[in-house]
Parts: C-alpha cells; sequence; structure tokens
C-alpha cells in the first residue's frame, strides 16, 4: 500500500469501524459513511462509496445499513446479499515416502489432471497441490489423534519422509447457503456441504497414486496416508456473497460490480463471483479490481496515466 500512500489524495485510516452506510432519501445514492474511530464517530462522504470488506463483511455492511427504502439491506432488492456463500471444499493430506523428501518450496507443485474431469467421472474434480512441508512440531501438535496408527514410526521421521498435499474442490452456489445479521449485529453462518462426490473422488484418486511415487505401504493394506478435512475455522476463500448479473431480479451488482439498487456504491471484493471454482480466487479478484478501476477512470473523466 505504500506507493498509494505517496499520492496527496490518498489517505489511509487505520483502527476505523465502519458501522453503516445511508443514503438520501430515494434511495438511490449513497450520501454518508459511517465509522467509529479511536472511540468517536465520523462521518464521511464520496460521489462514489467502494466496499471492500471481503465477501462476509461487505455483505454484513450492506445488512446493517438496512434503511426505510431498503429494508432487506442495501443493494438487496433481489433478496441475494449474504446469499450463494461459498468457500470451497478442501483436505489436506499427508504421505510417507520411502526416501527422504528435502523439498523447500513444496507448493510450486500442482497437479490438475481431473479439474475438469476424470476417465471415470464426466464432472470437475478440482485440484491436487503441494502443501507446505511438514515438520516434527507440527505432527507433533496433531499426533494424539492419529499416532496410535503407526507408533513406530518417529515424527520426525515422518516429517522428513512426507509428502504433502492440498486437495480442493468447487463449492457450488446454493443460495440457501448464506450469511445473515442477527438482532445483536453479529454475522450467522448457515451453510451445507456441496459437490462432496467430487471431492470424495479426488481424494480416491491421490490414494490410488500413493504406491506408484513412492510411499510407505506397511501394516495398513494399502498407503499410508494421514488427512484431515478443513473445518470452516481453516476457511481462507470465501465468495459469492453479492453476487453480479445483468438482471436486477436474481444478482445485487451489475457487470461493473455497482449496486443494481444505488447510482454510486460499487462492491469490489469476492463477493461478485457467481462460481468459485476450485482454484485461489485472489488473482481473479484482482483482475476485476482492475477492470472496475479503470471503469470508474473513465465514469469520473479521469485520465489514465497507465496508458
Amino acid at each position: 500500500m505504500d506507493p498509494a500512500l505517496e499520492h496527496s489524495n490518498v489517505e489511509l485510516l487505520t483502527g476505523a469501524y465502519v458501522d453503516r452506510l445511508e443514503t438520501n432519501p430515494s434511495g438511490r445514492e449513497m450520501t454518508k459513511v459511517i465509522v467509529t474511530r479511536k472511540g468517536s464517530v465520523e462521518e464521511y462522504s464520496a460521489d462514489i462509496v467502494v466496499a471492500s470488506c471481503g465477501a462476509v463483511n461487505s455483505a454484513a455492511l450492506l445488512l446493517r445499513s438496512a434503511n426505510e427504502k431498503h429494508p432487506r439491506g442495501l443493494a438487496n432488492s433481489s433478496d441475494v446479499v449474504g446469499r450463494h456463500y461459498m468457500r470451497h471444499n478442501c483436505s489436506a493430506f499427508m504421505a510417507i515416502s520411502k526416501a527422504p523428501n528435502p523439498t523447500v518450496f513444496q507448493k510450486t507443485l500442482a497437479l490438475n489432471d481431473f479439474y475438469f474431469r476424470s476417465d471415470d467421472w464426466e464432472y470437475p474434480l478440482g485440484e491436487i497441490q503441494m502443501l507446505g512441508k511438514t515438520d516434527g512440531e507440527m505432527l507433533k501438535g496433531e499426533a494424539p489423534g492419529w499416532a496410535i496408527w503407526k507408533p513406530e514410526f518417529a515424527l520426525d521421521f515422518m516429517a522428513e519422509h512426507s509428502i504433502d498435499f492440498w486437495l480442493q474442490s468447487e463449492d457450488l452456489p446454493n443460495p440457501e447457503n448464506r450469511m445473515t445479521i442477527n438482532p445483536d449485529g453479529q454475522i450467522v453462518l448457515h451453510i451445507q456441504d456441496t459437490n462432496p462426490e467430487a471431492h470424495k473422488r479426488l481424494t480416491a484418486k491421490l490414494k490410488t497414486m500413493l504406491t506408484e511415487i513412492g510411499c510407505h505401504d506397511l501394516l495398513m493394506p494399502r498407503s499410508l496416508y494421514l488427512g484431515k478435512d478443513i473445518p470452516i475455522g481453516g476457511t481462507a476463500h470465501q465468495a459469492g456473497t453479492i453476487r453480479f448479473g445483468s438482471d436486477p431480479k436474481t444478482s445485487a451488482l451489475d457487470l461493473n460490480c455497482k449496486a443494481h439498487d444505488l447510482d454510486n456504491l460499487y462492491v469490489v471484493d469476492a463477493s461478485f463471483f457467481v462460481s468459485i471454482a476450485a482454484v485461489n480466487p485472489s488473482l481473479t479478484i484482482m483482475a476485476n479490481a482492475l477492470r472496475v478501476g479503470d471503469h470508474l477512470l473513465e465514469r469520473l473523466g479521469a485520465v489514465d496515466n497507465r496508458k
């Protein structure tokens, strides 16, 4: 952010919490951003307001900004704000190689052979990528739950021989997977798993490869692997809660990420996604931000110095 802060017209406020957004009496224009900072309430206004708080908090901000003209929350005449929450289906696995694995930058490798389909299923399974290298101390923190499987393996030995995998499948958009605000203003997440069959099949593909890539097959009838699904507390990718589209009845934002219901409110983060695919969404978020930035320059009549 430092290069941006070198410009005289950019200011960064830290320790600031945006309580709500307010509109004019017609409900079509943003007029105030109400902020609590250092114990005091402050008000800001702008010709254009951009929310970029992340998929959960941007939706929460719009919901708690409900008013007479927007009783279900800002930009929510379609009732999609907070809905279609997606977070990816993820699992972590560790295989034990017969040879030491001294890899340092292990996470630079990935396998997408089954991304769109497999030889025995016509639907996308997802991505298999390497995970950051395990060490003995990490295993000691998790050992009580699974150490009884292979008690003869020293944890440091296992770590030295580990090949670590991250499996990621698409979490399909479901309108009932949503976040809401309770009467106390707390965020409440309602979620049920989607697309479990794809993730199950992707996991099975990995298991069939373990012996072929030189992993141990000791006391168990199949190659040793240690795995766990990633719970909601480990979620890194969230998307879809303020989806964009051309139809105001089924989306909250237009194709430039401006709210259908307001003339000067944009949302530019992972909220606009209508699907999350099976890869990290960060680059898509960045690319869309640049695209919307060009649109805003054009709207404001500003000169784009990059051209």
